[in-house]
């Protein structure tokens, strides 16, 4: 079975600041991590392949230094790594990295499965993973909990707010997991060690043959017109009452007073 997981480097969330003066994210200084929601996805990999045999090859579209997230998941124990890495991927909003991933995962051929995150912490958009089975035509499941394969046909069940949905597909197949799927396994020390010494091939524009129209900035139709921190709220006041009555009327004798209601 061939699978195909594709994960983003993105910006510890925690240590994320906005400069005031230019509305943007302040990156120096702010270490990068593999996106959380790509571990699992990584994971879910990992366990297809042990129970079905294959390989697993991790796909991310990056700037050099994403190299460092593609051997922390080779580190977890995948076979392959390639980074799509070009100044003409600058730039891209979501439907231009879905163009440029996909062109990636076409050049490598047949593939069965294909992995990705429930969304990146830093866009929070979750649309990558659905845009990419759409450029490739093939079925697409999102919020996955749980999955199966049993000759050629997937099972899996979809994560909503009031249970599960089961749903089941052919393969070619593309994937979006949740956190509840599985707990990602941790680096092994020898595992590091061959990621370190491991060659990660780079793929630029010419090598997937992507229109230069559909990447980067001029593939990208999403502008942002302005970042800002939202302003901290006043902190609430707790009702405190005998009983529910006096605590409701209490209440809303506050938002009248307030000229609320």
């Amino acid at each position: 079975m061939e699978i195909v997981v594709c994960v983003k480097q993105v910006p510890d969330t925690t240590e994320v600041k906005i400069d005031p003066e230019t509305n943007t994210l302040v990156r120096q200084g702010v270490p990068s991590i593999v996106n959380p929601f790509d571990k699992n996805a990584v994971e879910a990999a990992l366990q297809l392949k042990e129970k079905h045999g294959g390989k697993v090859t991790v796909l991310s579209m990056g700037p050099p230094q994403a190299k460092d997230a593609l051997k922390e998941c080779l580190a977890m124990g995948v076979d392959e790594a390639i980074l799509l890495s070009d100044r003409a991927f600058g730039g891209a909003d979501t439907l231009a990295t879905s163009h440029t991933l996909a062109a990636g995962i076409k050049k490598m051929g047949n593939v069965d499965v294909i992995f990705c995150g429930k969304q990146a912490i830093d866009g929070d958009t979750a649309q990558v993973g659905p845009e990419i089975a759409e450029h490739l035509g093939i079925a697409q499941v999102t919020y996955v909990a749980k999955v199966e394969v049993n000759d050629g046909v997937v099972r899996v069940e979809r994560e909503q707010e009031e249970g599960y949905e089961v749903i089941e597909t052919s393969l070619p197949v593309l994937l979006s997991v949740v956190k509840s799927i599985n707990e990602p396994r941790f680096p092994t020390v020898r595992n590091t060690m061959k990621a370190n010494r491991k060659e990660i091939p780079v793929w630029t524009a010419t090598d997937v043959e992507v229109e230069p129209g559909l990447i980067g900035l001029k593939g990208s139709p999403t502008q942002v017109r302005r970042i800002f921190t939202p302003k901290q709220r006043v902190q609430g006041e707790m009702i405190e009452a005998e009983t529910p009555r006096e605590a409701a009327a209490l209440l809303a004798r506050k938002l009248t007073e307030a000229k609320i209601i």
